[in-house]
């Protein structure tokens, strides 16, 4: 009598176990074609008499377990590939979007409003150590007053970028929008011997959005872009 396979309709068409051994004989190269099949078929149990034990089965299993952790490496592979394009066009962008400025204070407006567009962050500020805001260059929202030494204190003398993750936003760096911030990228703008330590922060209500473990190349690369541009607008050497 013919076995009907699990799961196959009633219907005169249903496929039965003969109607498959028949087409996989006919079709010898069919798991060659879609190897994925082979994942849910279950190796037949061998009968090696008293005592003696198959591995085969447990073999294949681990072949399977194998495969499907290769599978999903894989696929985070894919996934971080995807993300980090994503970042370097938008570092891209930002960097576009310095080089197009037609002022010194539309510079500014586009790191302190356009960036936080561009990279999807709630607040980007530009941070300026002075005794006074009198020292500042211009007057504008996004641009911070910090104490002098404040830089230091915060990265470290000789540091020049961190990245902090599952913190409270620091009002000194991001005033109002500080109790948004759960994370943050600040980076240390060297521009000139002639200018006042200078600080770029990045914050995110994402706790993880910026955390100690991530790469820092396309931020830092966005850092020194910065100081360049501002270098040229201010006719300062380096």
């Amino acid at each position: 009598m013919t076995q009907k396979l699990r799961g196959a309709k009633s219907d005169p068409g249903a496929l039965s176990a003969d109607r498959v051994i028949e087409f996989l004989r006919q079709n010898p190269d069919f798991f060659v074609k879609h190897p994925d099949t082979l994942k849910s078929i279950q190796a037949p149990a061998r009968e090696l008499g008293e005592g003696v034990s198959d591995l085969q089965q447990a073999m294949i299993d681990r072949l399977r377990g194998e495969i499907e952790k290769v599978n999903g490496d894989q696929h985070d592979l894919l996934s971080a590939t995807r993300a980090n394009m994503q970042t370097q066009s938008r570092i891209h962008a930002c960097v576009l979007g310095l080089l197009g400025a037609t002022s010194f204070e539309q510079l500014i407006q586009t790191v302190t409003t356009d960036f936080a567009v561009i990279l999807d962050l709630d607040i980007v500020t530009l941070c300026i150590e002075a005794e006074s805001s009198a020292a500042l260059p211009i007057r504008t929202r996004g641009l911070m007053m910090l104490a002098p030494g404040m830089i230091d204190a915060i990265l470290g003398a000789d540091r020049r970028l961190a990245l902090r993750g599952d913190i409270a936003g620091d009002p000194e760096l991001f005033a109002g929008g500080s109790t948004l911030v759960r994370s943050d990228a600040l980076v240390r703008l060297s521009i000139s011997p002639a200018t006042p330590p200078v600080l770029l922060a990045f914050g995110s209500r994402d706790p993880h959005r910026f955390d100690t473990g991530q790469a820092t190349e396309l931020i830092d690369f966005l850092g020194s872009v910065l100081e360049h541009v501002i270098r040229i607008w201010l006719h300062l050497p380096d």
